[in-house]
C-alpha cells in the first residue's frame, strides 16, 4: 500500500532530476527510505535490525544535508521545505 505511493513519486523525480548522483535526489531517496521504515515499525515494533539500518541510514542523509547546507544554503532551503523535513540544529 505505501510503497505503491512512493513509486510514482521517485519516478516523477528521476525525470525531473536526471542525475541521481546528486545530493538532492540522495537525500530524496533516504527520507522514502525513512518512511516507508517508520510506517514498518508500527507493525513491527520489535525488528531491531531494520532500526538499526533506519539510524544508518537517518545518519547518512544527515551528513549530505549538513554538505549541502554548507555548500550552498539556498538549494538546501529549498530541499528541506519540499521534503518537510526539519532544518538541523548541528552543524
Amino acid at each position: 500500500m505505501i510503497k505503491n505511493s512512493i513509486i510514482p513519486v521517485i519516478s516523477h523525480k528521476k525525470k525531473e532530476e536526471e542525475n541521481p548522483g546528486s545530493v538532492e535526489f540522495q537525500v530524496f531517496n533516504f527520507t522514502n527510505k525513512i518512511r516507508r521504515l517508520t510506517s514498518h515499525f508500527e507493525l513491527h515494533p520489535q525488528d531491531y535490525l531494520s532500526q538499526r539500518g533506519l539510524r544508518i541510514i537517518l545518519g547518512k542523509r544527515q551528513r549530505l544535508l549538513s554538505y549541502l547546507s554548507k555548500k550552498n544554503k539556498i538549494r538546501y532551503k529549498n530541499l528541506i521545505n519540499q521534503l518537510g523535513i526539519r532544518d538541523s540544529q548541528i552543524r
